[in-house]
């Protein structure tokens, strides 16, 4: 069966955007949690145009080639100005869950208001043997709740935002993780966790 994971930049403090986030205005004042994607000399084999230092490229491929679907929530959708009616993935279906009435969504979108349970389902069978992609605080933290997310990757970005979206939203109660890999790279630390059943 596919697997559920959420991979987030993220500064030390915890965010994943910055102060003012929105759309036409992107994360805010926190565009430098992605710098990492283009300050290296290896292109990535998934995303054009990313240029990532090595142990990144390494690290950042092995998770994006995964990916046969994205499950994103609704603030994530806005931020990002709809994707272009696309997805954040190049080859990866995009499912947005939300309960308020979103713009007409084109082939690659699909809006789900009926709940994380049924977003993800629907996420997994569009990704017939890849992995789903969760994307959001508010996604990841619905999907932890249900029981239904298998690993966490941070990559954690040296910088204290000071404001913005938080990554992780409150929670009914602790979620155990185990450390699976730790590999630090120029800009940023990457952090791949289990989550303990």
């Amino acid at each position: 069966m596919s697997k559920v994971f959420s991979a987030h930049a993220v500064s030390v403090d915890g965010y994943i955007t910055g102060r003012d986030p929105g759309a036409g205005r992107g994360l805010g004042d926190g565009a430098t949690l992605f710098d990492w994607y283009f300050d290296g000399d290896t292109p990535s084999r998934v995303f054009d145009g990313f240029r990532l230092s090595e142990p990144s490229a390494r690290v950042f491929d092995a998770f994006a080639g995964r990916v046969g679907a994205v499950v994103a929530g609704r603030n994530t959708y806005d931020d990002s100005d709809g994707f272009g009616g696309g997805s954040p993935h190049p080859n990866a279906r995009l499912f947005v869950l939300s309960h308020r009435p979103a713009p007409e969504m084109s082939e690659r979108q699909t809006l789900v208001t009926t709940g994380i349970e049924d977003a993800v389902a629907a996420a997994r069978e569009a990704a017939g043997d890849g992995d789903v992609g969760l994307m959001g605080g508010g996604v990841l933290t619905e999907a932890l709740k249900a029981g239904l997310v298998d690993e966490v990757i941070l990559h954690q970005v040296p910088v204290l935002l000071g404001g913005g979206r938080p990554f992780f939203q409150t929670l009914p109660g602790h979620v155990r993780l185990r450390l699976i890999e730790a590999v630090p790279a120029p800009g940023v630390t990457h952090l791949h966790y289990e989550v303990e059943r």
